[in-house]
C-alpha cells in the first residue's frame, strides 16, 4: 500500500491527456481565419486561461471530435495546456490525414488517466497565501492577493489550493475527467468561503479544480467534494505542524523541525514522506500532503492517513531548500 503514495506526490502538473474516447487520431495543419477561443473540455467549453488562436498562425492537429468533424484538437505553444479544441469555423485545415491505429485502450474505453475512480489516492494542497500572493506570478487574475495586499483581507490560516485524485501510473496526467458542472449550494459556498479566498470574489477557481479535479472522482458530489476539501485544510491548519507555522508569521520556521511536528502528530518518522513543503525562493508557498483513495472520517489528518505512510519522501523542484523557511505575513 506504500508504493502508490510515494507517487501522490510527484508529477502533479504537466500536459494532460492527448485523446479523449470518442475523437479521432489525425494529423494535419490549422490554420486560424480569425481569432477563436481554445477550450479545454468541448462539452464544458471551459477556457480557464483565456487561450485564444490568432488569425494567420499555423498549429498542428492532433485529433479531430469526429470523421465529419466540426471541432479539431490543436496544439497551442507556451502553454501549461497546450492541447485546445477549435472550432472547424475558426479557420481551415491543411493535409489533413486520419491515423488507421488508435493507442490501445483500457477495457471500459478511453483513456484511463481522463476516466473517473481510476486515482490510487489523493493530493491535498493547502496554501500559505500571503506568502503566494506575494512571490508568485499571477498576472493580476487573483482578487484575493489584491485584497490581502489592500488589507481587504486578513488571512492567518492555510488556504485550500485543491484536492486532488492521482493516479501513480499517469504521472502528471491524471485529471480532467468527463462529470457535471459545478453548482455549489449557498450553505457550501459560505463553508468553503473562508478557507478558499478566491471564493469571495466569484467560484472560478473552484470551477477550475473542480472541471480539473473533482470530476475524476464520484464518491462525493461537488457540494461534498468542497466540504471534504476544507475539513482536511482545517485539520492540517490545527495540526501541531501547521500551528507552527501560524506561530510564526511574519517570521521564519525551520524545515528540520516542521518535520518533527509532523512525526509528533503522527507518531511516525515515516509520516514525514507524506508531507512536502513548497517554496518561492525562501518563501512558503503551499504544503502538499499525500492521503490515501480512501479518505476516511475522522477529527484530524491522522485518521484520515491512518498509518499509510509513503515509501519515501518525493520531491519536486519548487521543493523549499534552505531549513530557514520564511512566512511571509500579508498586506503591506
Amino acid at each position: 500500500m506504500k508504493a502508490p503514495l510515494a507517487a501522490l506526490l510527484t508529477g502533479l502538473f504537466g500536459l494532460w491527456p492527448s485523446f479523449a474516447a470518442w475523437a479521432e487520431p489525425a494529423q494535419g495543419s490549422f490554420v486560424a481565419s480569425q481569432r477563436c477561443e481554445a477550450f479545454q473540455s468541448i462539452r464544458k467549453q471551459s477556457n480557464p486561461d483565456g487561450l485564444e488562436v490568432q488569425p494567420g498562425q499555423r498549429y498542428e492537429v492532433v485529433e479531430v471530435n469526429k470523421r465529419d468533424y466540426d471541432w479539431q484538437r490543436v496544439r497551442i505553444a507556451g502553454s501549461a495546456t497546450p492541447l485546445r479544441w477549435v472550432s472547424a469555423g475558426c479557420g481551415t485545415v491543411e493535409g489533413l490525414a486520419f491515423n488507421t491505429a488508435k493507442a490501445a485502450q483500457p477495457a471500459g474505453g478511453g483513456d484511463i488517466c481522463s476516466r473517473p475512480d481510476q486515482h490510487d489516492g489523493y493530493v491535498l494542497a493547502a496554501t500559505w497565501q500571503p506568502g503566494f500572493c506575494e512571490h508568485a506570478s499571477y498576472k493580476g487574475a487573483k482578487p484575493e492577493c489584491e485584497g490581502l495586499e489592500s488589507g481587504e483581507l486578513q488571512i492567518s490560516h492555510l488556504t485550500l489550493h485543491g484536492l486532488w485524485p492521482n493516479r501513480q501510473s499517469c504521472g502528471k496526467r491524471y485529471g480532467h475527467c468527463d462529470g457535471p458542472g459545478l453548482k455549489l449550494s449557498a450553505d457550501t459556498l459560505a463553508y468553503v468561503r473562508p478557507w478558499m479566498p478566491n471564493f469571495r470574489y466569484g467560484t472560478s477557481f473552484g470551477r477550475y479544480q473542480w472541471d480539473k479535479h473533482g470530476v475524476c472522482q464520484t464518491q462525493m458530489d461537488d457540494d461534498a467534494y468542497f466540504r471534504r476539501a476544507v475539513d482536511l485544510v482545517r485539520q492540517l491548519d490545527e495540526s501541531k505542524a501547521g500551528q507552527y507555522i501560524v506561530a510564526n508569521i511574519g517570521g521564519a520556521i525551520s524545515r528540520r523541525a516542521f518535520y518533527q511536528k509532523v512525526e509528533e502528530d503522527f507518531g511516525s518518522r515515516d509520516a514525514q514522506n507524506n508531507f512536502l513543503l513548497i517554496c518561492s525562493g525562501k518563501y512558503l508557498q503551499e504544503i502538499r500532503v499525500s492521503l490515501p483513495r480512501e479518505l476516511k472520517q475522522a477529527d484530524s489528518l491522522v485518521g484520515v492517513v491512518d498509518g499509510q505512510f509513503a515509501a519515501s519522501r518525493a520531491r519536486d523542484r519548487s521543493e523549499c531548500a534552505a531549513d530557514r523557511i520564511l512566512i511571509e505575513a500579508g498586506g503591506r
